[in-house]
Formats: structure tokens, sequence, C-alpha cells
């Protein structure tokens, strides 16, 4: 019992001390809010002078070229490969023959196909005339009629597998990688060459949401290259995503030609500058006079010279280390832009201009 005792007088006064303490820091807190309130004592903050500036939205983006065309060409019927005409790196155009897979069986296939249409097409004559005098009826002439029409589509798959034993370019383009020999079997979708088009490229960006609201699709983009530094290439914005992506950007594709000299690769690194209009000029602030966060939409002013009041603005852009102000604050007056943690409205301060002025 008399260990219970001692305990609890512990645990009493434990919870004494704690509650003095707290009361103790609280009264002292409450003392300098107090004085800062009543401006016993000038708080010194540094100021600038909201003025209007032209805003700059010039920004920059890195991203890869890539090719305009990329294409997996495959084989669509099985044969062995008889003859390969072309190399990696040559180039081809659409229409051009790039191979031939052996086609003796599909000649074959095709003169059987031929020789059946045509039986079929005599005895279709024959049941015409038939029909005409009553000898076969109107049901076996149908059926006839239907054969022979499988047939026309039998010749024509015939003819269109035997064209396809000649493996053309479906585009213009330089072969990038061979997978076939001479000797290879192939058969349907076996890769059989990859061929790329680099006489137009496609720049791949990204841009932010205050970024992408002023660009749109045909702007001219100036386009410069770690690998040739003293050159400058021009491109055309083609697309624009409409959705951002998992990083909250927009996808941005810029169409870059590359038919002269075709120095540009596929895969290299290029920076993408957007040079946009001057805008008209507005009042900017730094980002650092808000109180908290640009969000909280709260600044303080100096008035007479020497009193810090509480400001409720309304920010627009963010603009780098500048906020655009749309309302509440006007051309000419006085924002403090440190010191705020130590302020509530009307403390007297001691001002101190900014080393740095808006631009």
């Amino acid at each position: 019992m008399k260990r219970i005792i001692i305990t609890v007088v512990v645990v009493i006064g434990a919870a004494a001390l704690i509650g003095w303490i707290l009361n103790n820091n609280k009264k002292e807190n409450q003392a300098k809010t107090d004085i800062v309130a009543k401006g016993t004592g000038a708080v010194i903050v540094r100021t600038t002078t909201a003025s209007k500036s032209p805003i700059n939205l010039d920004f920059s983006s890195n991203g890869n070229f890539a090719a305009w065309q990329d294409l997996a060409l495959v084989a669509e019927n099985s044969g062995r490969v008889t003859r390969i005409l072309v190399d990696e790196g040559s180039h081809v155009n659409r229409g051009q023959i790039l191979a031939r897979i052996d086609d003796e069986y599909l000649n074959l296939e095709l003169q059987s196909a031929a020789d059946e249409l045509s039986k079929l097409k005599t005895d279709q004559q024959r049941y015409e005339s038939s029909f005409k005098t009553g000898g076969v009826t109107k049901s076996q002439l149908d059926d006839i009629n239907l054969d022979v029409r499988n047939a026309e589509n039998k010749v024509q798959q015939s003819k269109r597998r035997l064209a396809d034993s000649y493996i053309k370019a479906p585009i213009s383009g330089i072969i990038n990688k061979r997978s076939i020999e001479v000797g290879t079997y192939v058969s349907p979708g076996t890769a059989l060459f990859d061929i790329v088009d680099v006489s137009r490229l496609k720049l791949l960006v990204n841009a932010n949401e205050s970024q992408v609201v002023n660009v749109k699709v045909g702007d001219q983009v100036k386009i410069t290259t770690s690998v040739f530094p003293d050159k400058t290439f021009s491109g055309n914005i083609s697309f624009i995503a409409a959705k951002a992506d998992n990083t909250l950007n927009y996808p941005v594709e810029i169409r870059v030609e590359n038919s002269s000299s075709q120095s540009l690769k596929a895969g290299m690194y290029g920076t993408a500058v957007f040079d946009l209009p001057e805008q008209q000029p507005t009042i900017v602030i730094p980002r650092g006079a808000f109180i908290g966060s640009v969000s909280s939409n709260e600044i303080f002013v100096l008035e007479d010279g020497k009193t810090a009041k509480l400001r409720k603005v309304t920010s627009g852009r963010i603009l780098g280390e500048q906020v655009e102000i749309l309302d509440g604050l006007k051309e000419g007056e006085t924002v403090i832009t440190s010191g705020q943690i130590n302020l509530v409205d009307g403390t007297e301060v001691k001002p101190q201009n900014d080393d740095k002025k808006n631009s």
C-alpha cells in the first residue's frame, strides 16, 4: 500500500510540473506575440516595390529524336529465301523488291487453281444451257455458280501468295537490320528486315501545364544538339497530347526535316527551344513574399513606411521565382519579401530594400 501511495504522489507531482512548464511557455509566447502586436519593437524586414514587367514565357525541353517511321517487316508466306537484294544500310524506296522466296510450290498452286476454275466455267456453261431446256434445276445451277465464285477466289488468293514471294519495301527508308540469309526458311510472322525512315525525325519532349497552354500545333521551334554544337535545326510542332502523363507533363512531338544530309540519327538527344511572343507587362512579385506558399494568396504590404498589413491577393502564373498577381495589389505598393514569420497584421517594421529588384 505504501508503494502505491508513493507512486501516485510521484505521478501527481510530475503532472503538476509538466503543467507548470507548459503554462509558463504559453505565457512567454503570448508575451512575445503581444510585443509584436503592440509594436514595442520594430521587426526588420526586406521589401520590394511591386512593378509591372513584361513576362518572358520562353522555355526549353530536352528529349530524344525518333524515326518518322520505324517498321519491322515480317514474312506473310512460308518458304525458303532464294535471293536477297539489299543489305543493312541500304536505302530503299517504297515498292522496291528486297528479297525473293522460293515460289515453285506457289506457281503449282496457282496453276492448279486456274485449271479448276477453267473446268468449272465449262461446266457452268453447260448447266446454263441445260437449265434453259429444263435439263437441270435452278438449285443445281446456283450450286455451280457458287463453285465458280469460290474457284475465282482461290485463284486470287494464289496470285496474292505468289506476289508475296517478292518481299517489297512498304515504306522508303534505310535497312537498319537484316534478319535473314539466303537459304533461311521463313513462315508467316518471321522477322525479315527493320526499315527506318530518318528523312524526317520526331523530337519527343515534355511541357508542363503552364508551358503547354502557350504552344500549338504548327508552331516553329528551334532545336539544338550537343553532338552538333555549331548547328541549329528547325522543326514544327506536329502533336500535343490532350492528357498529361503520370508526371503531370504533356508529351509534345516536333517534326524535324532531315532530308538534306541526314546527319541527325534516331535516338540522339536534342533540346527544343520554344521562343514565345513577349506578353503584356503585368505585376509580378517574388515567390518568397507569400506567407507559407503561393497557394495561401496572402502577403504583407508596407503601409505608412512602418506598418505591416496583411493583404489577400489573387496569384496567377508562377514564372520561376516570380509570381504573377492578378488582383489585390497595385503597381508601386511596397511588398514585404522576408521576415514574415515574425509578423502579424499591424506589426511595426523597419524596412530594408531587397538587393534584387523585380524583372
